[in-house]
C-alpha cells in the first residue's frame, strides 16, 4: 500500500502538525520511521527554531516528513474588545499570579523569514494553515522539490488553494482539535462548521487534487472510511496526543481520558481564533466574551496558560482535542501506526467480504 502523495509514506496515514510543542522531532521521526507522514509545527516558533527543529530531525530519520506554517494574520478591526478582554482577565491574573502577555506585535509569526529558509533547504512536505499562500510561493516550492498541501474548511478555500498553485488540500471537518483553519475569521459565524465526511464529499467533487482528510479520527475504521470516500489519506491530531514521544503536557495527555473533560466545544477564549478543546473552567468562564482577535488574545493569555500548566491546574490549560478524544491511546507512536494500519486493514476487508455476498 503506498500514499498516493508523491510517494511520501507507506500508510496513508499523517500525523497532524500540532503548536506549541506537541509535535516535534520525536513525535514526527516516530510516525515517519513506522511508515507514516510525521509533522513538524513551526507555528509560534521563530524562524532559527523551526531551521533547528528541521536539523534535530533529519537527525533523527531518513524518511520525508512535512513542516507547516502559519499564514500572517490581518490586524483585529478594532482595539477597545482586546482591552475589554485583557480587563476581563484580571481574576485569573491574581489566580495565577501573573499578568496576562503584551498583546501587540504583528500576526506575520516569522512567516517570510520561514519560507527563505525553506526555499534554501528545502524538505519534502509544507503545508500550510490559516490561508493560502500566493501563487509564486508555491511554485517556488515546488520548484524546490517541496510537496504542497493547503489546509482548507470550504469547497472555496479548496478551489482557491487549486487555483493558487496547491499540490493537495487537507480537508478540516468540524470535528477536529485545535484551531479551525479558516482562511478568514467570520467574528460572526467562526463557531460552527461542516463535518468531515460531508466537507470531503463537496471538495472531492469540486477539486482535482489529491485530498487528505481530518477531524475526529481516532481508529483505522474511520481511515477506512476516509478512504473509501476519496481521500487519499488520514491526518491525525488528538490521536498522537497521548503519545510518549509527544511534547503535550502531561496534564493535556490524562485530560483525554479524564471523566471530569466530557465535551469539546469551539471556543476563541485562548486565542481569539475558534478552536476546539476540552470544556473546562476558562472556555466555561470566558468563551463567550473572547473577541475574535488573533495572535492578540493568544499573547494575552499565554502567560496564564503557563502558570496553570506549571500549578497543575488543567482547568486553566488550553486543552485542544477533537470531537473522538475518548478513544486516545497512549501507545508508543510507531505502534500507534501499526494499530491503526491494522484495523484500517479489517475494516476495509469486513466491508469486501461484506460486498461480495
Amino acid at each position: 500500500m503506498s500514499l498516493a502523495l508523491n510517494g511520501l509514506c507507506r500508510y496513508p496515514v499523517v500525523q497532524a502538525p500540532m503548536a506549541g510543542g506537541a509535535s516535534g522531532p520525536p513525535l514526527a521521526a516516530a510516525v515517519s520511521d513506522a511508515g507514516g507522514l510525521g509533522f513538524l509545527a513551526a507555528g509560534y516558533r521563530t524562524a532559527d527554531g523551526m531551521r533547528d527543529e528541521i536539523g534535530r530531525l533529519r537527525g533523527m530519520t531518513g524518511r520525508p516528513f512535512g513542516v507547516n506554517l502559519f499564514m500572517p494574520q490581518p490586524p483585529p478591526a478594532g482595539t477597545d474588545a482586546v482591552e475589554a478582554y485583557r480587563r476581563r482577565l484580571a481574576d485569573e491574573a491574581v489566580r495565577y499570579g501573573t499578568p496576562p502577555g503584551d498583546p501587540g506585535g504583528d500576526g506575520d509569526d516569522g512567516y517570510e523569514a520561514k519560507i527563505a529558509i525553506l526555499l534554501d533547504d528545502p524538505v519534502p512536505v509544507v503545508s500550510f494553515t490559516f490561508g493560502c499562500p500566493a501563487p509564486e510561493v508555491l511554485g517556488a516550492l515546488a520548484g524546490a522539490g517541496t510537496f504542497t498541501m493547503v489546509t482548507v474548511t470550504s469547497v472555496q478555500e479548496a478551489r482557491d488553494a487549486r487555483r493558487a498553485g496547491a499540490q493537495a488540500v487537507c480537508v478540516q471537518g468540524t470535528e477536529a482539535g485545535g484551531h479551525r483553519s479558516t482562511h478568514r475569521d467570520d467574528p460572526q459565524g467562526g463557531l460552527t462548521g461542516t463535518g468531515l465526511l460531508s466537507l470531503l464529499a463537496e471538495v472531492r467533487e469540486s477539486v482535482r487534487i489529491p485530498v487528505v482528510a481530518a477531524g475526529g479520527l481516532m481508529r483505522g475504521s474511520q481511515i477506512a472510511a476516509v478512504l473509501a470516500a476519496g481521500a487519499e489519506a488520514a491526518q491525525l491530531g488528538t490521536a498522537f496526543l497521548p503519545c510518549p514521544e509527544s511534547g503535550a503536557h502531561p496534564l493535556h495527555k490524562q485530560a483525554l481520558t479524564d471523566p471530569l473533560f466530557v465535551t469539546t466545544a469551539l471556543t476563541r477564549a485562548f486565542s481569539g481564533r475558534p478552536a476546539r478543546g476540552l470544556v473546562n473552567r476558562f472556555v466555561r468562564e470566558h468563551g463567550a466574551c473572547a473577541p475574535a482577535a488573533y495572535p492578540q488574545v493568544h499573547r494575552m493569555t499565554g502567560p496564564l496558560r503557563k502558570a496553570a500548566a506549571l500549578a497543575g491546574d488543567a482547568q486553566g490549560m488550553a486543552l485542544w482535542a477533537g470531537q473522538g478524544h475518548r478513544m486516545a491511546r497512549a501507545l508508543p507512536a510507531g505502534e500507534l501506526v501499526e494499530l491503526l494500519v491494522a484495523e484500517m486493514d479489517a475494516a476495509a476487508a469486513a466491508v469486501s467480504g461484506r460486498s461480495a455476498r
